[in-house]
């Protein structure tokens, strides 16, 4: 089992990112970079907690929805892979 499937449920958003790339101060950085994490601290913004609610598979048919302009219902969750595709 890959590493990153420990962590499929809400309020993991940190766990499963770092243990997909690697690193805990990687992750917080790209967190930041996202503006989903405050700058100068470990805490969530806004965005940050909207996406901590959500399940690896929410996030990924959000993103998928988002890119395609189609509303989440339009796509379907792959774990092994973690994409969401038209159904």
């Amino acid at each position: 089992m890959d590493e990153s499937q420990k962590f499929m449920g809400r309020g993991q958003l940190i766990d499963r990112l770092t243990s997909q790339v690697g690193s805990r101060e990687l992750a917080i950085g790209l967190l930041r970079d996202r503006g989903q994490m405050e700058k100068h601290s470990e805490k969530l913004t806004a965005a940050g907690e909207k996406r901590n609610n959500m399940t690896a598979a929410e996030r990924a048919k959000d993103r998928a929805a988002t890119a395609a302009g189609l509303p989440t219902t339009a796509f379907k969750y792959n774990p092994k892979t973690n994409r969401a595709t038209r159904r």
